[in-house]
């Protein structure tokens, strides 16, 4: 599948490109000659389980790896020579592990906006776009778990980046928060920003990418928008009807099948068709062998 990513030349500038990107570990294939590209404003998707090699390729976008061979581009420099005008530019959430947790909220993000020169007046709007306002005086340390990750995005946005590097940015968080913090990201996205997004789950996957790669054991197995990969397996169409009756039929393009439709049309009972593609994760599973977990 790599080899058939090809880098669409007509697209608008790339913010982030790698093109046959490979990564060896003594013996172990890492990464597997990938290729992708993300541009200004668009959210990109790195599916796949741990240990696929997605934390791998963040390192090596952010210069903190260099690849074993390939063509790895940020903002228009080569990955392995980036330097603090291009780190400025550029805004990692990983984990929480790098707040200052004796710290407060405020002072967490007033150590940033000092090293980036960024105007304090700024902690304050975004404290209020995080919905940590009420916090600001509070000790990092005694946050929630879903706070801290708001913190943490906090700060990596606090120099208005051009591109935002999120791994994994929900894993571990309850639904409610998990939407908050997702709604922020699409927020980020419409201001235009890029974010490089790494997930192994599927529906987060599906509500905020513009395009994604599906990634297993280094190997990129997919790609697309979730619209045209779901669509590319589609293979048996099928459908669903919902009678007026509220009974839901399953239907596929078969003779039979289709007779059945046929006669509850004649017969008025239909209310809705739908067609119905596969999700991500059952397309995962398809080309891959495996589960995302």
């Amino acid at each position: 599948m790599n080899e058939i990513y090809q880098l669409n030349t007509k697209a608008k500038p790339s913010i982030l490109q790698m093109k046959n990107v490979r990564k060896e570990f003594n013996n172990h294939v890492a990464l597997k000659d990938i290729s992708f590209e993300i541009g200004k404003g668009e959210i990109f998707g790195f599916l796949g389980p741990s240990g696929s090699g997605k934390t791998t390729t963040i390192k090596i976008a952010t210069g903190q790896l260099g690849q074993t061979r390939g063509d790895a581009q940020v903002l228009g420099k080569d990955a392995s020579t980036i330097n603090e005008a291009i780190y400025e530019q550029i805004g990692i959430v990983t984990d929480t592990s790098g707040i200052y947790e004796k710290l407060s909220v405020y002072d967490n993000l007033k150590i940033f906006a000092d090293l980036f020169k960024v105007e304090e007046d700024r902690i304050d709007v975004l404290l209020s776009k995080v919905g940590l306002e009420g916090h600001k005086k509070h000790q990092a340390g005694k946050l929630s778990k879903g706070q801290k990750q708001r913190l943490v995005l906090a700060r990596a946005i606090l120099h208005k980046p051009r591109l935002l590097f999120l791994d994994e940015p929900t894993s571990g968080l309850d639904p409610a928060t998990a939407n908050q913090i997702q709604d922020m990201f699409l927020e980020l996205k419409g201001e235009g920003m890029s974010i490089f997004l790494t997930t192994h789950n599927m529906e987060e996957a599906t509500k905020l990418c513009d395009k994604i790669a599906l990634l297993n054991d280094g190997v990129i197995v997919e790609h697309g928008t979730p619209e045209e990969i779901c669509l590319r397996h589609n293979q048996e169409k099928t459908f669903k009807v919902r009678l007026k009756n509220d009974d839901i039929v399953h239907l596929n393009e078969s003779k039979e099948h289709i007779a059945i439709l046929n006669q509850h049309l004649s017969e008025g009972n239909v209310e809705t068709i739908h067609s119905c593609e596969p999700t991500l994760e059952e397309v995962f599973i398809k080309v891959s062998g495996r589960s995302l977990v």
